[in-house]
């Protein structure tokens, strides 16, 4: 199995997980042309795509599923409660209905229904999934699960929950939300102060801080990738969320170093392969 995250950040997110016999794209939040390139980019045509799987509703995680639609054949797995949110639309956009309309159209003989608490299967992948708190309809996070590899994938999410530490137990990578720096956040000028309370509250998005105390107290240092991913483009900045996440690995206690390997995810390009 391997793992590379299309692209990840304020302006979009997609992951791709592969095996020799499947490919599920996760999330389509970037726009369908340049999904389809970076999916190229990652030797995957459109007609070897088996599956998307949708995590939430909001634009950066499923804004180009509509379009892409129409250059792939494959089912969308989406829990229902996403899926009515998805054909819904932000009050007072003009083109609200038709848009809901193209929507429903597009999905149409398409969905394939999953509960965000319950195990399913994609070709020869189990998915795991679990509930973390974000103000959307039923976002999840995940564990793929292959050949006894764990890769765990979870965006969009305020806080460590009890759930989420024990999920990321034994898993062999992470690709997990660094958003913002607190400090930069609350400095930023361009967000509204409704927008910044709404990021830093538990239903918001985690910051570079939260996932530094996870990393020093919970982690269980068994995974030897941690990718971060959804790094703000306005409240964060790649080098300073690196750093901050190797210095919490480096205080954990002796007893408990962990050997795990840092990197982060582009919001212009993909990662490279993590292969087990």
């Amino acid at each position: 199995m391997k793992i590379s995250v299309l692209g990840s950040g304020s302006t979009g997110n997609a992951v791709l997980i592969s095996t020799e016999k499947t490919n599920v794209l996760v999330d389509v939040g970037l726009s369908a042309k340049e999904t389809l390139r970076r999916l190229s980019v990652m030797g995957i045509e459109p007609h070897e795509l088996d599956a998307i799987l949708i995590t939430h509703e909001h634009s950066d995680h499923a804004g180009g599923l509509r379009v892409l639609l129409k250059s792939v054949a494959c089912p969308v797995f989406i829990s229902e409660a996403t899926e009515d949110s998805y054909y819904s639309t932000r009050k007072g956009a003009g083109n609200a209905e038709s848009e809901a309309v193209k929507r429903r159209d597009a999905m149409k003989n398409r969905a394939e229904k999953i509960e965000s608490s319950k195990d399913f299967r994609i070709g020869d992948i189990d998915f795991e999934p679990f509930s973390v708190p974000h103000d959307a309809a039923d976002n999840f996070g995940f564990i793929a699960r292959f050949e006894g590899i764990r890769i765990a994938t979870l965006m969009d999410f305020g806080c460590m929950t009890t759930l989420i530490k024990d999920k990321l137990r034994s898993c062999d990578a992470i690709v997990i939300e660094s958003n913002h720096s607190r400090d930069m956040l609350r400095a930023c000028p361009i967000y509204s102060w409704d927008l910044k309370q709404r990021i830093l509250s538990r239903n918001g998005h985690l910051s570079n801080e939260d996932l530094s105390e996870w990393l020093t107290n919970d982690f269980d240092g068994a995974a030897r990738h941690i990718v971060l991913a959804h790094l703000s483009q306005r409240a964060n900045e790649p080098h300073l969320a690196r750093l901050m996440a190797e210095t919490a690995l480096q205080m954990r206690p002796n007893l408990f170093k962990a050997e795990t390997k840092i990197s982060i995810s582009h919001h212009k390009e993909p990662t490279e392969w993590i292969t087990f």
